[in-house]
């Protein structure tokens, strides 16, 4: 029968060390996610008309910068999902089951939908690099044109909405963040269901609120 290993006071040392860097780690992957998101929408801000159903002129003058903000994006879920996983080992025991669950399940389907509507945006540009005319001709613009629409301003931030009302919820229970920031992310979230598919720049507020809510944990890290 194998025997239990002894834990020694080295192994504590480590374990420790290892619960101390976790909210560093999650400050500077929530920094790394918010700056890479932050950047990727503006350039498709700048690009890209608002209207889904816009002819495309932008694909002859910014499809370079579409291009480049789209291969942002999987950087950006990267450090999103480092976040994520950070963020529930500085929860430990303290973690709600229930709610953990929806906070897990909506940042997934949150980055899920973010990059189906990446590649979708990047299937784009590539059609449009290969046979401009035929795009156009065959409604296939048109199409792919208002679903990258519908997955990143409907879906994909409407999920995030609930990433952060289930992380608020986690922080004012546990108070592993400021219950002002916790607060904060419920009026943005509100403000996120309502107006992301009306409101272009809503989508900013997410990547904002975690660079906030990042920027607080290194803070509280680094001064505790």
């Amino acid at each position: 029968m194998a025997r239990n290993t002894p834990v020694t006071d080295g192994d504590n040392g480590h374990l420790i060390s290892a619960r101390l860097r976790a909210p560093q780690a999650a400050a500077i992957a929530g920094i790394i996610f918010s700056g890479l998101l932050i950047c990727s929408l503006w350039l498709l801000r700048l690009s890209v008309p608002a209207n889904p159903l816009e002819a495309g002129e932008w694909l002859e003058s910014g499809a370079g910068r579409v291009a480049f903000a789209v291969n942002l994006v999987p950087f950006a879920g990267i450090a999103f999902l480092w976040f994520i996983g950070v963020l529930r080992d500085r929860l430990g025991k303290l973690e709600d089951q229930f709610i953990s669950t929806v906070f897990l399940g909506s940042g997934l389907l949150f980055l899920g939908m973010m990059f189906v509507a990446a590649a979708a945006a990047g299937g784009l540009i590539l059609a449009y690099s290969a046979q401009p005319k035929a795009l156009f001709d065959s409604g296939t613009f048109v199409f792919v044109r208002a679903f990258t629409f519908g997955a990143m301003q409907i879906y994909a931030f409407r999920m995030a909405a609930v990433f952060m009302i289930t992380t608020s919820t986690l922080a004012i229970r546990t108070h592993f963040i400021a219950r002002w920031i916790a607060f904060l992310g419920y009026a943005s979230a509100v403000f996120l269901l309502l107006g992301s598919a009306y409101v272009d720049w809503a989508v900013f507020v997410f990547p904002i609120w975690v660079l906030l809510v990042s920027g607080y944990i290194l803070m509280d890290n680094l001064t505790g």
